[in-house]
């Protein structure tokens, strides 16, 4: 799932990918999460302000669906372009 958002000037496309965590141990587990990968551009601007970053939930978990990596990417994505590119 892929969604381009348009904040302020800039492009933030997030792309959402799963996550397989594997847990070694006694009883190994395989759990199924969600990361945002963000990139973001000045609109209408094919080079990237970074490169592509990868975001999960708190404390390095990925998201538990593809919906709250989607907007959890998105308002990430807002916080970067407020916090570094507003004057």
């Amino acid at each position: 799932m892929s969604r381009t958002y348009h904040y302020h000037g800039f492009d933030i496309e997030v792309a959402v990918e799963t996550d397989f965590s594997w847990k070694a141990g006694p009883s190994a587990t395989t759990s199924v999460g969600f990361v945002a990968v963000l990139r973001i551009s000045k609109a209408d601007a094919s080079i990237a302000v970074f490169s592509p970053l990868r975001f999960g939930e708190s404390q390095g978990k990925p998201f538990l669906s593809e919906a709250d990596a989607l907007m959890g990417g998105y308002s990430t994505g807002r916080r970067i372009v407020d916090d570094l590119f507003s004057s």
